[in-house]
């Protein structure tokens, strides 16, 4: 996308600064930190910035932007306090193309959870579960399970998987097996799946599951 330098820094200092203090800076702010005294010069790169899809604003409240991501950063609540994004739903069923809230770009709830839960700080999204392949793993039908986007991924680790070829996503354990891949469910009644290495691209690892209790 065709940003100037100064949009860039915007855009930069937006995402930092939520990071580090869980929520978004004033114009002000922006100006400051970027060397703009005027509002009116900084509105029109905000302006820019949510034209090209890059920004959400709510021109209501004095801080009401938030960087569209696919996966929007944690944001820190204190040095005990996470809060994480709910990015939409996975499948634990056999693989279907993916809900229309799956990933979703603009993340619309978030969950709080404490250190003592989860150390990580970065990379972390959540999502809804949708089916029962996982219940001998403790993971049910409306769970939440917590997410780090994690290139280094072991054999028996719960995963969400995209499809490639197929267009699908699961939620299942990963065996790589020479040429490829098992998805294993948790859940007697269900056959592992078989498909191509090529084919299998890791969305994420389960790091937490939140039991939702009826």
């Amino acid at each position: 996308m065709n940003l100037s330098p100064r949009q860039q820094g915007i855009l930069r200092f937006i995402r930092e600064f939520s990071r580090q203090n869980g929520y978004p800076p004033t114009i002000r702010e922006i100006g400051k930190e970027v060397g703009i005294s005027s509002t009116s010069v900084v509105n029109y790169n905000l302006n820019k910035l949510e034209k090209n899809g890059l920004l959400d604003r709510s021109r209501t409240i004095s801080r009401g932007l938030r960087v569209v991501e696919t996966h929007a950063p944690t944001a820190r609540l204190g040095e005990n306090m996470l809060r994480i994004p709910i990015a939409g739903t996975i499948v634990a069923s056999k693989p279907m193309p993916p809900p229309d809230d799956a990933f979703a770009h603009i993340p619309r709830e978030t969950i709080e959870l404490t250190r003592d839960i989860v150390r990580e700080r970065e990379g972390l999204f959540a999502l809804r579960v949708k089916g029962n392949s996982m219940v001998d793993a403790l993971v049910n039908d409306g769970d939440i399970v917590v997410m780090k986007k994690d290139e280094e991924v072991h054999n028996g680790d719960m995963v969400a998987v995209w499809l490639k070829d197929r267009g699908e996503t699961t939620l299942k354990r990963i065996y790589r097996e020479k040429n490829r891949v098992r998805l294993q469910p948790a859940n007697p009644t269900m056959n592992a799946i078989y498909v191509n290495a090529n084919n299998v691209e890791v969305q994420g690892k389960v790091m937490v599951v939140i039991r939702q209790l009826s």
